[in-house]
């Protein structure tokens, strides 16, 4: 492993704390990820990646801003990375999974915030993740109030953009966001120094939608009878996708699932026959938030689809690629992503849809619809969603949590129930 600490440093980080951080991922990444049996090979790409999580991308983005390029954080997949990367900008997650950043965070936000919000904010003040450090702009949404005030916070300390997400989905608010990405194409254009082109705007276009794809082709082989590859590890391949390269992203999923589609072609399965096949839903678990698939996947289930911005709502739909104008280009973006149903829309029945359809596709067993503690947009929904599930006669399990492992025994407890429930 590579000594990145001059590097650290040069980012003006804690060290001293981000210490502390680095003594206790190794050990929770091997509990959680080198204790599983016949992983998929390819898995040793993201392994790699975590082993040196912020070393190796932080240090490529540090050597590319030295080229002139720059860097925006992102926390949400509303905010249209193909804008970015037309401008030749590159773009990298933000959100925080880890309990460790709440503290400071909650030393600028109420406690009562979700913890990934508290997360978010903590990871920059306290100075100890380098992709919060590393961004020249942060470009946050309004996809709900504790994220807003956030953005609020984070904009006293570094250059922050925020998009305006409608709250319903007529025609004339898809319009409304097709002017927000419009607008952040001209910020990102004056950040950059570069013009966006319709040529331009088409090939990231086309390198975000190869991206998608082949994370769906990984999604796909886990609709299979056989179950070639955990939830943990499909969650993870989801996780760094945020952070990646999305080219590389692209060739290491489609190596994945070239592996996958092998496996299920001659019976290869990490779990034994009978396994209760789980589908999760709900609030977002940003890494290292691997709680909940850990504790479901060793209480006899196996997670086989995730309905969360970090599962199916990330790659599902394409952009049409068959604009050749700019106007046309951004009208075809923001219809894309205003198909993600996000519980901050009303009315929202897509996402219910969304969750039978994909109940159906994976052949599940049972639903866990897990919500973030104080994220009440996905807490308030939970109702219509597990109703919806009931009503369908798929066994559903509501769950809230957050990122601390003070409820791990309860809640394994209930899991282990839930899925002895569904036989």
């Amino acid at each position: 492993m590579a000594n990145y600490r001059e590097m650290w440093e040069q980012l003006g980080m804690d060290l001293e704390n981000h210490d502390n951080l680095c003594a206790v991922l190794p050990t929770a990444f091997g509990d959680v990820y080198l204790s599983q049996e016949n992983r998929p090979e390819s898995m040793d790409f993201w392994d790699m990646v975590v082993a040196d999580i912020h070393g190796i991308r932080p240090a490529e983005l540090i050597e590319e801003q030295k080229k002139g390029r720059k860097v925006f954080g992102t926390f949400c997949v509303y905010v249209p990375d193909e804008v970015v990367i037309a401008a030749d900008g590159i773009v990298t997650g933000l959100c925080g999974g880890s309990q460790f950043w709440v503290p400071d965070g909650e030393a600028v936000l109420p406690k009562s915030t979700c913890p990934l919000i508290k997360a978010s904010v903590g990871a920059r003040l306290g100075k100890t993740c380098p992709f919060f450090r590393i961004a020249d702009m942060y470009v946050g949404e309004t996809t709900c109030d504790g994220k807003k005030k956030a953005w609020e916070i984070l904009g006293k300390d570094v250059p922050m953009y925020v998009m305006d997400m409608p709250q319903m989905k007529r025609a004339k608010d898809v319009t409304k966001w097709m002017e927000e990405v419009e607008d952040f194409a001209a910020v990102v254009e004056k950040t950059t120094g570069k013009t966006i082109t319709p040529e331009k705007l088409a090939e990231s276009i086309h390198i975000i939608n190869e991206k998608r794809k082949a994370l769906a082709r990984v999604y796909e082989t886990r609709k299979a009878d056989v179950i070639p590859i955990s939830g943990k590890d499909a969650l993870l391949m989801m996780q760094i996708a945020f952070f990646d390269d999305p080219e590389r992203c692209a060739q290491m999923a489609n190596r994945l699932a070239d592996e996958l589609e092998q496996r299920v072609k001659d019976g290869v399965s990490v779990f034994p026959a009978g396994t209760k096949r789980i589908l999760v839903t709900g609030t977002p678990m940003a890494i290292p938030n691997w709680k909940l698939h850990h504790i479901i996947e060793t209480s006899g289930g196996a997670v086989v689809c995730e309905e969360t911005c970090t599962g199916t709502r990330y790659f599902e739909n394409l952009v049409d690629e068959t604009g050749t104008t700019l106007e046309e280009q951004y009208r075809a973006i923001a219809e894309r992503y205003m198909g993600i149903h996000c519980a901050c829309f009303t009315p929202n029945t897509e996402r219910v849809d969304d969750i039978l359809r994909l109940a159906k596709e994976y052949k599940v067993d049972g639903v866990i619809d897990v919500n973030l503690k104080f994220c009440c947009l996905y807490d308030t929904e939970g109702y219509v969603v597990e109703k919806a599930l009931k009503e369908a006669g798929i066994p559903v399990l509501g769950i809230e949590t957050d990122y601390t492992d003070a409820d791990a025994e309860q809640l394994r407890t209930r899991i282990e129930a839930f899925i002895e429930m569904l036989g």
